[in-house]
């Protein structure tokens, strides 16, 4: 393992309604040193709404990072003041997401087509804050597949200060393909990934798309800076555990997946008396917990159904707890 690693060696990728500050708690109890990203969250409603719903986080939480969506540089670096003050280690722009509703806002991988732009926005936010700030993006829009077409894009946006590059290893159909399928339909191209670091030695490039197992993110890492990962990291978090020595010269992770749940029921438990946050918010982001595992699809069950609502985050902990143990002893049993 180098000696000299990257910050942004490994993290989970932004996700809209799923890596929320419980999300983010739930990770960290997993790994220590993986990156973490926020929601998106756009320049209009951090400006105009509730900074404390956007950007609350917790100390445990770091590093972790505040992806920005939006296109005028002067709002940006506001928004980006915010967000170092509420003390983000990084501030991210979006130019990947390509869902319709993010585009009518001039703003996601729209932004590819305009890199002038996204210079002006990038300069403007490096002049407004210290730490770093970094650019998401797609290896391209619609049917434009030149590797010309990426290269430009990063080049420009690295000559107003950027020096973070997170790449989508695939295109971004801005027309025809909802965002599902944009995840899915176009060609992932790891190649033009590979290439931006061997033309910009100098810059971080980060990639990001289709990635699934500790092995393709140790494949990857012989090519690039590092690796995002993002819905895999999501529905099946058990491997993250490993993270932290395999990959980023930490300790291993000693806690059991018990010992995780009871930290996540006493965040539930100080959320609810702190902010009133209901445990089946919090609860929804750790049902990958058991995966693979004997009485996980009971476990599941117990955690998010709707008629325990009422019942304390302990209570339904134990309940959860004793089909898991059921479960396991069949699974013995039959052996």
């Amino acid at each position: 393992m180098p000696t000299d690693l990257s910050p942004w060696r490994l993290s989970v990728a932004p996700m809209l309604d799923w890596t929320d500050k419980h999300c983010r708690f739930f990770h960290r109890q997993l790994t220590q040193k993986t990156r973490l990203y926020t929601e998106m969250v756009t320049t209009g409603g951090l400006l105009h709404g509730s900074e404390r719903r956007h950007l609350r986080l917790d100390d445990c939480e770091h590093p972790v990072a505040l992806q920005l969506g939006g296109s005028e540089p002067q709002e940006l670096a506001r928004c980006a003041q915010i967000g170092a003050r509420w003390g983000y280690d990084e501030i991210n722009l979006n130019c990947g997401c390509p869902s319709e509703r993010v585009q009518r806002g001039a703003f996601g991988a729209c932004l590819m087509a305009e890199p002038t732009l996204v210079a002006d926005c990038v300069k403007a936010m490096v002049d407004a804050v210290d730490v770093p700030v970094t650019v998401k993006h797609r290896i391209g829009i619609d049917r434009e597949e030149s590797y010309a077409f990426v290269r430009d894009f990063v080049g420009a946006v690295a000559q107003a200060g950027c020096r973070v590059f997170i790449v989508h290893a695939r295109n971004a159909w801005l027309k025809g393909l909802s965002p599902k399928e944009n995840r899915e339909i176009p060609p992932l191209r790891y190649e033009l990934v590979y290439q931006l670091k061997r033309d910009f030695p100098q810059l971080s490039i980060v990639l990001n798309g289709g990635v699934t197992s500790d092995e393709q993110i140790a494949a990857h890492l012989q090519q690039v800076d590092g690796v995002m990962l993002g819905r895999e990291a999501y529905h099946h978090p058990w491997p993250m555990t490993g993270w932290d020595a395999r990959f980023l010269g930490g300790a291993p992770n000693p806690r059991t997946r018990a010992e995780v749940e009871a930290a996540m029921v006493a965040y539930m438990q100080r959320e609810a008396i702190e902010d009133g946050t209901p445990w089946s918010a919090i609860a929804r982001h750790m049902l990958g917990l058991h995966h693979g595992e004997r009485g996980a699809r009971l476990w599941r069950q117990i955690w998010s159904d709707h008629r325990r609502k009422p019942l304390p985050a302990a209570e339904v902990a134990a309940q959860a707890a004793a089909v898991l143990a059921e479960g396991q002893a069949q699974a013995l049993a039959s052996i």
